[in-house]
């Protein structure tokens, strides 16, 4: 086995419901950035609730996925000794707090439930993501 492969690309290559399952909450959040711009520069509610129903979708696929990469990561002998992955599963927790966050601010009602504090957590959301998929993709050290 290469040393350098990314624990990504070996933990994604035999885990394709994985794979379908982050593409949920990827999307979803960054749905909910882009509909919470899109809020705050109309004040049309229907983007509010656009997020709001994005915003469930990712909180759902967010808790399949980690349940699921927990999973793998325990079981398979080479998850315990890729610590790499370890970091990568705690950032999917933070994003999954921050969503969670996100989801209690956006259950206001009117202006609130988006600007400041809404857009604010979903672009810190985003950035955790972007982090935590960094994370997931750093080299395999023995």
């Amino acid at each position: 086995m290469n040393d350098d492969r990314l624990i990504v690309t070996e933990h994604r290559a035999g885990r394709p419901i994985l794979l379908a399952l982050l593409s949920v909450p990827v999307t979803c959040f960054t749905g909910t950035l882009a509909t919470d711009i899109t809020y705050a520069s109309t004040a049309n509610m229907m983007w509010a609730n656009f997020s709001a129903w994005l915003l469930a979708a990712a909180m759902v696929g967010s808790v399949l996925a980690l349940i699921v990469w927990g999973i793998g990561l325990v079981i398979e002998r080479r998850g315990r000794r890729a610590r790499p992955a370890w970091p990568a599963v705690g950032g999917a927790v933070v994003v999954l707090v921050l969503g969670f966050l996100d989801n209690l601010v956006h259950s206001r009602d009117g202006w609130t439930s988006v600007v400041p504090a809404g857009l604010s957590l979903s672009v810190l959301t985003v950035l955790a993501m972007l982090v935590t998929g960094w994370l997931g993709s750093a080299p395999v050290r023995s």
